[in-house]
């Protein structure tokens, strides 16, 4: 089930596959329920939230896996 596909904190991993979240079931999911305006807002606060739990992460990669697929 999608909604199984949520991120386990402060790794970014999901709890249901372990592939970095979100994963493929989780985009899909969250694309699904949310239009492309509130899909991009939200996932900018899980970005915002992600950067905190890892502050040295890549920010190219960070912005990739978390908003560029939103569009």
């Amino acid at each position: 089930m999608a909604t199984d596909h949520i991120p386990d904190r402060p790794s970014w991993r999901c709890r249901s596959c372990g592939n970095p979240w979100p994963c493929a079931p989780a985009r899909h999911h969250l694309a699904a329920r949310l239009d492309k305006a509130a899909l991009a807002t939200h996932m900018w606060a899980q970005l915002d939230d992600a950067f905190g739990d890892q502050p040295t992460g890549p920010p190219a990669e960070m912005f990739d896996r978390f908003i560029r697929w939103t569009h």
